[in-house]
């Protein structure tokens, strides 16, 4: 199958809800030789470009966007397993914890991130969505990552990424951890009024900033 034609299907499986066939076609381009992050920039995130401009134009809905963040789970899964195998022959650059933060169930954004940063040399730990700011910081206090990546996508939400901040200062553990923020209603100036160690505003931005803060060449 030429790269075009599986980069389409690719994209369809997202927009479809396909989960095996989105596994399939991510086992099938690996074997082909196709690098992971072409399948990432040309296959799976258009579609999910896609259903995130449906859902603002009310073509979509909230069942859409869950079950796209499932299928880009189940993508983001099988990348991290390969991408483990390979971590386990090389040193890790970092250790992530990532979560959707209280109140906020969108998972999309959080899943490119996840991938592009374990592509990169990245440990993550996913906590998944609507996480509240204690299971964070208990997450934090056991596993004592190098960064917390914290996803807010709905205005509604976005405060919850102070409160993370705050929480880590009320353990005596916020100058262990650094904390980058990200999410469609995010800004670097808001993270820089929050106290954040850093602002991503893509899956790409993510493991720039994620190295810059750990001062990785």
């Amino acid at each position: 199958m030429s790269n075009p034609m599986i980069f389409e299907k690719m994209t369809t499986s997202i927009i479809d809800g396909q989960i095996q066939t989105a596994t399939d076609l991510l086992k099938q381009a690996m074997t082909d030789g196709i690098p992971a992050n072409a399948c990432v920039q040309k296959g799976f995130k258009p579609g999910l470009d896609e259903i995130g401009r449906g859902f603002e134009a009310g073509d979509y809905f909230i069942p859409d966007l869950i079950l796209a963040g499932k299928v880009m789970q189940s993508v983001v899964e099988s990348l991290q397993a390969d991408s483990n195998e390979e971590l386990e022959k090389k040193k890790i650059v970092g250790s992530v914890i990532m979560a959707t933060v209280k109140g906020d169930l969108h998972t999309i954004g959080k899943q490119l991130v996840i991938m592009m940063l374990s592509m990169n040399g990245f440990a993550v730990t996913d906590l998944g969505i609507d996480v509240p700011s204690e299971v964070i910081v208990e997450e934090v206090k056991q596993e004592r990552p190098d960064i917390i990546g914290l996803s807010s996508l709905l205005s509604t939400t976005t405060a919850y990424q102070k409160e993370v901040i705050e929480a880590l200062e009320k353990e005596g553990i916020r100058d262990s951890v650094k904390v980058l923020v990200g999410g469609a209603v995010v800004s670097k100036e808001w993270a820089m009024q929050i106290g954040a160690d850093g602002y991503a505003e893509d899956a790409n931005s993510a493991v720039i900033v994620a190295k810059e803060v750990l001062g990785i060449p």
